[in-house]
């Protein structure tokens, strides 16, 4: 008997075609189109082929803004992304207090952006902010404003306090998807805390825990509001990431043919970067032993 397919499903599956063709297609022709041609107004442009990506790549500029995101993401993944686990593992799995600790975690996400980027600002001024206040008068010379290290602090911590609670959540997912029955297994063999943690828990939070390094990733190297807001991608220029070097470059100097190459090359970058992300720990979650395999 001969089947027959059904393609009217194709249907339903169109409006999103649609919508992404003209909310992320189009828009990234458009700045393909600016990144290889030059223009002096009156929608005159003028073909420059790639002198704009030579430009980029060998600009100081860039090389500076690129090397402190990445290490900007490096120390957000090694704090968010431990400290989301302990505190998914503190948090209660039955009771009154799930919910409780559930909306205390979503608190953070629900703020804008750019009220986050506010709320730091007021908090760590010397003068009425309750942190900046209070380590005066400690007799700290704290001044996020005028010392780099205090402002990569200060925006260290306020991404931490913004964001942990999304590798919290997906990783409360995880753990209470596991079986009761593997720790009943665990303890009859008189596992210790550890063991359950490494053989049974983690193993069972790969997944989720690959979709929070990769959002977490993806979000803290594309970071640009809540910086901005704080300041302004200085003192000098020690907090410009490329997201506020492309801003800069494209609104304040109004050079697109430069800014469109940079921004190709920035998500050339970060899909480089979540490839190499998602497959290393694809195969370190497949290479991982399991539990029999410790004995």
């Amino acid at each position: 008997m001969e089947k027959t397919w059904n393609n009217r499903a194709w249907f339903m599956v169109l409006p999103v075609l649609l919508l992404v063709a003209f909310s992320a297609v189009i828009p990234l022709m458009t700045v393909v189109n600016y990144s290889v041609q030059d223009t002096f107004g009156q929608n005159e442009f003028f073909w420059a082929g790639t002198e704009w990506f030579t430009e980029v790549l060998e600009s100081q500029r860039f090389h500076d803004a690129l090397w402190r995101n990445l290490v900007f993401s490096g120390i957000i993944l090694s704090l968010e992304v431990p400290l989301g686990i302990l505190v998914a593992l503190a948090m209660p799995k039955k009771g009154i207090w799930v919910p409780v600790c559930l909306v205390l975690m979503a608190l953070p996400l629900l703020i804008p952006w750019n009220v986050v980027g506010t709320i730091w600002q007021v908090f760590g001024r010397t003068d009425i902010g309750l942190l900046g206040h209070t380590l005066a008068g400690l007799g700290l010379d704290y001044n996020y404003v005028q010392d780099p290290l205090d402002a990569w602090i200060t925006i260290i911590v306020m991404d931490v306090w913004h964001w942990t609670s999304l590798v919290v959540l997906l990783c409360y997912a995880g753990l209470v998807s596991i079986p009761d029955a593997y720790y009943q297994a665990a303890k009859i063999d008189g596992a210790s805390r550890w063991a359950v943690f490494r053989y049974i828990q983690l193993p069972k939070m790969g997944r989720v825990l690959l979709i929070a390094v990769l959002l977490r990733f993806m979000d803290s190297f594309m970071i640009y509001t809540e910086p901005f807001v704080l300041t302004g991608g200085g003192p000098g220029n020690s907090t410009t990431f490329l997201s506020i070097d492309l801003v800069k470059m494209a609104v304040g100097q109004f050079d697109l043919g430069p800014a469109a190459a940079m921004s190709l090359v920035y998500f050339l970058i970060i899909l480089l970067l979540s490839w190499v992300f998602y497959t290393v720990m694809t195969n370190a979650g497949t290479d991982r032993p399991h539990r029999g395999d410790a004995a």
